[in-house]
């Protein structure tokens, strides 16, 4: 099984780094505009379309509160096994922000570092304008309901 691991420090704050983050239907405008141009939810599976054109459904595993961490499956695409987790912690210039992928087959691997490269740059760039914001709302446009309470089952939740 093959592994990638793309990491950057960001002077957005903690708390404004894992509002985006956990925003899991919101990827195409919190996250990683420009890489994500669309994000829908199908239950706990968000279908993801790239800017290259491709679509994946991604199964959610979690969105973990406590330890700012979002991980997730893939279906479709090169892989036949994907599992992505990303994370964000506190550090003394800001926000450490790590996205790590194991996947199979292993010959995708230049394929996967490739797209994450271009997806951790767009993630940085867009995190990076967060350093002086205000904290962004994470109310679901429209529906009145905060992202943690439609959490797949099984994962941690903060009150």
């Amino acid at each position: 099984m093959a592994s990638v691991v793309k990491s950057f420090i960001t002077s957005a704050p903690l708390d404004a780094v894992w509002d985006a983050l956990r925003a899991v239907d919101q990827l195409h405008t919190r996250l990683v505009p420009g890489f994500v141009v669309d994000t829908a939810m199908d239950g706990h599976t968000r279908l993801v379309t790239f800017a290259s054109g491709a679509i994946v459904r991604e199964p959610l595993i979690t969105v973990d509160d406590d330890l700012h961490r979002v991980v997730w499956t893939s279906e479709g695409g090169a892989t036949t096994h994907y599992n992505g987790v990303a994370r964000a912690s506190a550090h003394p210039d800001g926000t450490e922000v790590e996205w790590s992928a194991d996947f199979l087959p292993d010959d995708v691997r230049d394929h996967i570092e490739r797209a994450m490269a271009a997806g951790i740059g767009a993630m940085k760039a867009t995190l990076d304008l967060l350093a002086d914001s205000p904290r962004p709302d994470v109310t679901t446009p429209g529906s009145g309901q905060t992202m943690q309470n439609s959490l797949p089952s099984g994962s941690r939740k903060t009150t």
